[in-house]
């Protein structure tokens, strides 16, 4: 017996209301995101069919409605600007190898990329 459940949260009116993919007509409500995992296990003790150990069951919550959107466009963003960041460091790293290799120094270097010459410096050797 499998003992993974999927809550769906949505917002309504102060509460989070929670209804339970694998078990029909289980609904609960709590205020906070991070209290549905217990609330759900609680509900599921009084479903001993569906679940022997309620207490043990893993319970995936998903948040829906205007507020998961937001939270889901600003994580994805997130997430972009992370990427973004980190293809800018290595093409500054490579940069300032093919400069330093080519005789520039590292004060020019820095000139040329908008940072200290000791940044240049620490792009150059990594």
């Amino acid at each position: 017996m499998d003992n993974t459940f999927t809550a769906r949260a949505s917002r309504d009116e102060g509460w989070w209301t929670v209804t339970v993919d694998e078990v029909p007509g289980l609904f609960t409500q709590t205020r906070r995101l991070d209290q549905i995992p217990g609330m759900v296990r609680d509900a599921l003790t009084l479903f001993p069919d569906i679940t022997e150990d309620a207490k043990g069951a893993e319970v995936t919550v998903v948040p829906q409605g205007p507020a998961a959107d937001a939270a889901h466009e600003a994580a994805e963003l997130r997430n972009l600007a992370r990427e973004a960041q980190e293809q800018a460091t290595a093409s500054m790293q490579a940069a300032a190898r093919e400069l330093s290799a080519g005789g520039l120094t590292f004060r020019d270097i820095g000139s040329l990329l908008g940072v200290s010459y000791q940044q240049a410096q620490k792009l150059a050797v990594q």
